[in-house]
């Protein structure tokens, strides 16, 4: 078996979410595959043509349970595993219908998470001799954020909320809404919830303010190296520091050695290349 990294607790909204990629792409019923005998039985095989982690076994095998339970499949791999090239992920056998039926959805769900987790560990390796984390955002893929958040964890990062509704994260215009940095904590300490409150801040002016105002996680918007640097000694521990805005693979890793906490990039879950994954029928 190959490296294995994180796989987390799967979403509960798998059957759900199938089930809306199943009715966009069958509708009424898949008229291509009507060329083939009812009663035809084949197998078939998924292969990988490049080296990967490998997410998104769950979705692919719902797939086929939403459309012919009698479909068998064995997974040669899984979740958070690193894949090679020709490497053969599953077999499957079953009605050649079904198969067919299937192919395309369930791949577009292996392929995309897998393409997904795959960067994800391209970014965790790069800061792995740091202290920093490495968190997604929610610039995701409507209706496939529990996904491609499982797919970051797969990969060897973090996630930061999921929502809306999960933790505050007070940026910008909301500090302006609310009338000061110290006025919107408050506010957000007053709603409670024990939930997690974070602030965004522009420059160290404001973090200087947040810190006084007892913020305990911030996030430093668009700073350059000296500035993070200089926010990590203001910091002293008070207080996590994100770095967000503008990061880059090739920004990445020197962000990280100026000791900030975490690094969130929306990148992972908003410019993905898929995995090259390839399902043949073999007989």
């Amino acid at each position: 078996m190959m490296n294995t990294l994180t796989s987390p607790a799967l979403p509960a909204d798998i059957e759900t979410v199938v089930r809306m990629a199943l009715a966009e792409d069958v509708g009424s019923g898949d008229v291509t595959a009507q060329l083939i005998d009812a009663q035809a039985q084949a197998t078939a095989q998924v292969i990988t043509r490049e080296s990967a982690v490998l997410c998104g076994v769950a979705w692919f095998s719902e797939v086929f349970r939403q459309l012919d339970e009698k479909v068998q499949i064995q997974w040669f791999a899984h979740d958070g595993e690193r894949v090679v090239p020709d490497q053969v992920l599953c077999k499957l056998s079953g009605a050649s219908r079904s198969l067919l039926t299937g192919e395309r959805t369930a791949l577009n769900f292996l392929q995309l998470l897998s393409g997904t987790a795959t960067q994800t560990a391209t970014y965790v390796e790069a800061v792995s001799h740091t202290k920093t984390k490495i968190l997604d955002t929610r610039k995701t893929i409507p209706v496939l954020r529990t996904a491609q958040k499982y797919a970051v964890c797969c990969g060897g990062g973090m996630n930061h909320r999921m929502g809306l509704y999960d933790a505050f994260l007070i940026k910008e215009n909301h500090i302006f809404a609310a009338g000061s940095i110290p006025q919107a904590l408050d506010k957000a300490r007053t709603i409670g919830k024990n939930l997690l409150i974070e602030i965004e801040v522009e420059n160290l002016q404001e973090l200087q303010i947040a810190l006084a105002a007892g913020a305990t996680r911030i996030l430093l918007d668009n700073f350059s190296l000296p500035m993070f640097r200089e926010a990590v000694q203001l910091t002293q521990g008070r207080a996590s520091l994100e770095a967000s805005g503008g990061v880059s693979l090739e920004t990445l890793q020197a962000i990280a050695e100026t000791g900030v906490d975490f690094i969130s990039i929306g990148g992972l879950t908003k410019h993905v290349q898929a995995i090259d994954l390839s399902m043949r029928i073999i007989d």
